[in-house]
């Protein structure tokens, strides 16, 4: 941007009386924080290789910092930084932050167990929260300011001294500012001197408006050196947490924390699908490399399948209907001009716009789609792709996170049979004993080639128990399948009015070690929706694994 001067409204205190020019950062960086904060969200819980994945999206995302947890808190996070430190987890943009508190009231930094468990958790970067508000530090910590402040110097001062870069979270700041600005400043100044890299501000109740975000972040930009910069937190409790941010980066702040699809406690966090494009294709700072921006919607639709988290289908730039239009005036004046009702370029995030009526919706999208599979579609098998998506999709279908099942139908539409084997029946028996362990039986029948084969297989779940069949029935045939392997496996009930009688989706992921896919069924019956999930599952795997000549490519 050509002009990045702003001028902010002064501070209520003498020295600040008038207008401070500020200049708007060429960059921010963005830290995730959807594996700490943002997991505290109610009915939301990741298994740690949950987390691993989540992380995983993230930095093929290309956020700057993914705050991973809080190392000794829970047998979870503990593994998860275990697991990343040896191996397990592969960043290539991104660095892994570790968080915790400073040492306790009266104790000393070297012998602190919190701040042992984040050495131990062997990140480069780490997180400190401390109090910032007086009410907190003498009716929650039970100390006095001038101990707090100690806690935060000593702290950081030792996390430095072994060799760690430090950023430290103001809890309570922007209400602590306006109580006793002293105070909340001190804090901040103690970690600086100690060494801190960022002063992270945080609203953690979720209150403070944007023109106090302005005037609070410039005057503390203000006191502090060029050498140390200023980050912001904002929980979305006031339905501001994204205005709050990118006024705090109008306003000097060089770091934003939030979480992807606005994850977190009570109302939830900064949602940085919508701060990062606001940031820059709307303020011309830039945020994630420009190349990751169009990213952007299928990792917030990734990560919202992981945490098994419905995604809002009206979330600004990601959300399914974020750039649709229903027939009539809308569309037509979209047809001639993307810009009559859209305030950015879909693709620009990696959303597209649809016409929710139209014959020719997504025909586009699709033939794009084969190209990138190899596969040559005309416009009468892409209009039958179309069709069958819009009928799926009303059916429960969400192929966006469901690539294996989507390239199956679109090669299902160029005249593509999958041969590998034709289902005949299938059943499952579940049997509870009479020491109260259940065990599940599947039986499979298929025509493998000429062959009939009938398999039976135990399992500790119905879908197990028909994977183990379908495998012993037709891994004779395709040895390759033993590289072909189950990851996850998710139910989501469409309809909670039904109960029990609602329709319910599957979905399940699978890799042969070098790509991952998944794949998806629908049904009432959700052993019916788990063997369509599987066969898919089974038959893409098949489809990308098999040996010259038995392909089954058209």
């Amino acid at each position: 941007m050509s002009d990045k001067s702003v001028n902010h409204p002064g501070s209520h205190s003498a020295s600040h009386a008038h207008p401070v020019p500020v200049e708007l950062p060429d960059s921010v960086d963005i830290y995730d924080t959807t594996l700490r904060d943002g997991s505290q969200q109610e009915g939301l819980s990741l298994t740690v290789d949950d987390k691993l994945r989540v992380a995983s999206q993230l930095d093929h995302l290309g956020v700057h910092y993914i705050e991973g947890g809080w190392p000794g808190a829970n047998p979870k996070d503990a593994e998860f930084f275990r697991r990343a430190a040896e191996g397990d987890l592969h960043l290539e943009h991104a660095t892994l932050v570790a968080f915790g508190s400073t040492r306790k009231a009266g104790g000393a930094a070297k012998t602190d167990p919190v701040l042992a468990d984040m050495l131990a958790a062997r990140t480069g970067v780490v997180c400190l929260v401390a109090k910032s508000a007086e009410w907190h530090v003498t009716e929650t910590l039970r100390t006095s300011l001038t101990e707090a402040i100690d806690m935060v110097a000593d702290s950081v001062g030792f996390l430095v001294s072994q060799g760690k870069r430090v950023f430290l979270d103001a809890e309570h700041f922007f209400d602590g500012f306006r109580s006793n600005a002293r105070f909340s400043t001190d804090i901040l100044l103690a970690a600086a001197d100690a060494g801190a890299e960022v002063l992270v501000l945080c609203d953690t109740n979720g209150g403070t408006l944007p023109f106090e975000v302005e005037r609070v972040v410039g005057e503390v930009r203000q006191r502090f050196a060029s050498d140390v910069a200023i980050g912001c937190h904002f929980h979305n409790d006031s339905g501001t947490a994204v205005a709050n941010s990118l006024v705090a980066v109008r306003s000097g702040a060089t770091q934003v924390q939030g979480c992807i699809n606005g994850y977190g406690e009570r109302t939830g966090n900064a949602d940085l699908t919508a701060a990062i494009p606001n940031l820059t294709l709307k303020m011309g700072v830039r945020t994630i490399a420009a190349d990751r921006l169009e990213l952007l919607t299928p990792v917030a639709h990734h990560i919202s399948e992981v945490v098994n988290v419905a995604p809002s289908a009206h979330q600004p730039f990601v959300g399914v209907s974020a750039f649709a239009h229903k027939a009539g005036l809308h569309t037509s004046a979209i047809a001639r001009s993307a810009n009559a009702y859209e305030h950015v370029e879909p693709a620009a995030v990696g959303n597209g716009t649809r016409f929710v009526v139209s014959e020719m919706a997504g025909r586009s999208t699709v033939t794009l789609k084969a190209a990138q599979i190899g596969l040559e579609m005309d416009d009468s098998a892409a209009a039958g792709v179309v069709d069958k998506l819009k009928e799926l999709e009303h059916r429960g279908y969400h192929f966006e996170v469901a690539d294996g099942s989507l390239e199956l139908l679109m090669r299902a539409a160029t005249g593509w049979k999958q041969d590998y084997f034709t289902l005949e029946s299938h059943r499952v028996i579940t049997e509870l004993r009479e020491d109260g362990s259940f065990v599940t039986e599947a039986t499979v029948k298929v025509l493998v080639g000429d062959r009939r084969v009938i398999a039976t297989a135990e399992g500790n779940g119905p879908v197990n128990a028909l994977d183990a069949a379908l495998r012993q029935a037709i891994g004779p045939e395709f040895p390759q399948l033993a590289h072909v392997h189950l990851t996850d496996f998710k139910v989501r009930v469409l309809d909670t009015s039904k109960a029990t009688a609602a329709v319910t989706r599957v979905l399940i992921d699978s890799t042969d070690g070098e790509r991952t896919w998944t794949t998806i069924g629908v049904s009432e019956n959700v052993i019916e929706a788990s063997w369509s999930a599987l066969e898919d599952s089974i038959v893409f795997g098949l489809l990308h694994t098999s040996p010259p000549g038995q392909d089954g490519k058209p």
